[in-house]
């Protein structure tokens, strides 16, 4: 007969019982039960992603330490911080602030650095990322939400990252502000307004820092959290993509649990991605506000450019001809106005395409495994000249740093820059889709006559030829386990009853583009089973 002392014994250990008291009151167990063994597959360019979910959290960390220190106030005050060269000179609060926290904070110019860097390599990271989704194809469906929230989530980190460096007020960061005050100004019948509203007055106002503080703080990083936490839930749901391989197929998912091993990797690439910033920050400095000086109006500093992921959208305003209007008395600067528009609306093509790509090839289809990008040319083709538009215009951004540096004339950088801004991208878009064209044939000589040895082989009438190793299973089936779609053709032009039917111009369009991805001369016909049967076996080898 057991006894009190003998179930005392028996219980569980304190951990154990606080969890079962919060499992009984919050259900965590079954939420978790599933998770903790949801497998994720290996693959390198799956940490892009990670590298910038990891460089987000450092940014908040380090936000968080900076908004203790921080004064986002335009008052003017006399220096008289441990920063000797400013001493005496009039500025405001937010850049005296910026000033104590690189100079008198302890580790505050460490964190500073950090910050700006970490931001850097976020939205390089995620552009990265977005390339190698798109790439694959892993925006297809059931994905495509989950891809407006990854393009939503660069699409505020541009802006965040506008109001963050705008936030120090020195000479670089005012010019910016008054850069973007500028393409304000040129929307048409509400530009003023919109200005004066944001400015609290004519520039710059006194309220600007104030404002964009709250913005940079508060409200663009809850809206980029909310979509962290969107689209990891969605990855969940979802299940991870993965590549083509032995036994991969759309129903499963081949790789290592969430806990223990995705956790502990996950992990050690965080502290591995905050220990790299931390030495890039330690070692190489950037915004050195300390050498610019204060803002003020009637000046402007030399050289003055906006971090990279901006510089594409200044290209489009220098670039472009100063082109005026004059219609009922009003003004219109086409010149900044224009490139206001198409900086948009760019975006929103990259944003939207993989709607298109699914009415375009009428693929209604969930897909779980990524193409290799070679087997999408025409998809491939439409990436890399989305990317060489971006750094096309990132050079004209740039011209005048181009022209100082390499000596060359800043009309004639101007210049090429408005060419290429046409020519290029169409240019990459037929470079690329060759090269993948050449992938494939090279993919199917590979398959039917296995890869290049290197050992020479003299035959007895004197011939010299490579010998060929063929390929393994696993390497046969990679190159071979990517569909190949036919392009859509016009319906019937009869209907059921014996009328003629008229294909509609949408229709006609959706054809005509479908077989821009898949018709003759768009995609190689892969090997098939008795062409390699029939290699394989001495037949018709050379």
């Amino acid at each position: 007969m057991s006894t009190a002392s003998d179930e005392k014994s028996r219980q569980a250990p304190a951990g154990e019982r606080v969890a079962d008291w919060a499992d009984g009151r919050l259900g965590i167990y079954g939420a978790a039960k599933g998770m903790v063994r949801k497998v994720f597959p290996d693959h390198w360019s799956f940490m892009l992603g990670e590298i910038a979910l990891w460089s987000f959290v450092v940014i908040i960390l380090t936000g968080v330490y900076l908004t203790l220190f921080f004064h986002p106030s335009m008052n003017e005050v006399v220096y008289d911080g441990s920063y000797v060269p400013m001493q005496g000179v009039r500025m405001t609060e937010a850049y005296a602030s910026t000033l104590d926290i690189s100079f008198d904070v302890r580790g505050g110019l460490l964190i500073r650095q950090i910050h700006h860097w970490a931001a850097l390599i976020f939205v390089a990271a995620m552009l990265v990322h977005m390339m190698r989704v798109f790439f694959t194809g892993a925006f297809r469906k059931p994905r495509e939400i989950n891809w407006v929230f990854g393009f939503l989530l660069f699409v505020l980190a541009l802006f965040t990252g506008l109001t963050g460096y705008s936030l120090p007020d020195d000479l670089l960061s005012g010019t910016g502000v008054r850069f973007a005050q500028g393409a304000i100004l040129s929307t048409p019948i509400v530009g003023t307004y919109i200005s004066m509203f944001l400015f609290g007055g004519e520039f710059p106002g006194h309220d600007i820092v104030a404002r964009f503080y709250s913005i940079h703080i508060l409200l663009l990083p809850g809206i980029m959290l909310g979509l962290v936490v969107a689209h990891l839930i969605l990855v969940f749901y979802h299940k991870h993509t993965q590549f083509a391989g032995p036994g991969k197929t759309n129903n499963n998912v081949i790789g290592a649990p969430f806990m223990p091993i995705y956790m502990a990797k996950a992990g050690g690439f965080f502290f591995l991605i905050f220990g790299v910033i931390a030495i890039i920050s330690a070692i190489a400095t950037i915004n050195p506000v300390w050498a610019i000086g204060p803002y003020r109006p009637d000046q402007v500093s030399t050289g003055a450019q906006p971090d990279w992921y901006l510089g594409f959208s200044e290209g489009l305003i220098r670039v472009m001809p100063g082109w005026e209007i004059n219609v009922w008395g009003h003004t219109f600067v086409l010149g900044v106005f224009i490139p206001l528009m198409i900086f948009p609306m760019v975006l929103v093509v990259l944003a939207v395409y993989p709607f298109i790509e699914s009415w375009v090839t009428g693929d209604k289809r969930e897909h779980h495994i990524l193409d290799r990008p070679r087997n999408a040319p025409t998809r491939t083709g439409i990436g890399v000249a989305w990317l060489t538009w971006y750094f096309v215009m990132l050079v004209g951004g740039g011209n005048d740093i181009w022209a100082t540096h390499f000596h060359l004339s800043i009309n004639t950088i101007t210049w090429f820059v408005r060419i290429a801004f046409f020519v290029a991208p169409v240019v990459a878009f037929v470079v690329t889709k060759r090269i993948c064209l050449g992938l494939q044939r090279r993919d199917a000589e590979k398959v039917l006559h296995g890869r290049e040895s290197g050992i020479i082989k003299r035959l007895p009438h004197g011939e010299f030829i490579e010998v060929h190793e063929p390929l393994d299973q696993s390497a046969l089936h990679t190159l071979t386990a990517h569909e190949q779609y036919k392009p859509a053709e016009i319906g019937p032009t009869v209907d059921e009853n014996g009328v003629e039917r008229k294909a509609s111009p949408t229709e006609k369009l959706r054809v005509k583009l479908s077989k821009g991805y898949y018709g003759e001369g768009n995609q190689i016909p892969k090997p098939t089973a008795e062409e390699y049967n029939e290699i394989t076996s001495g037949h018709g080898h050379h």
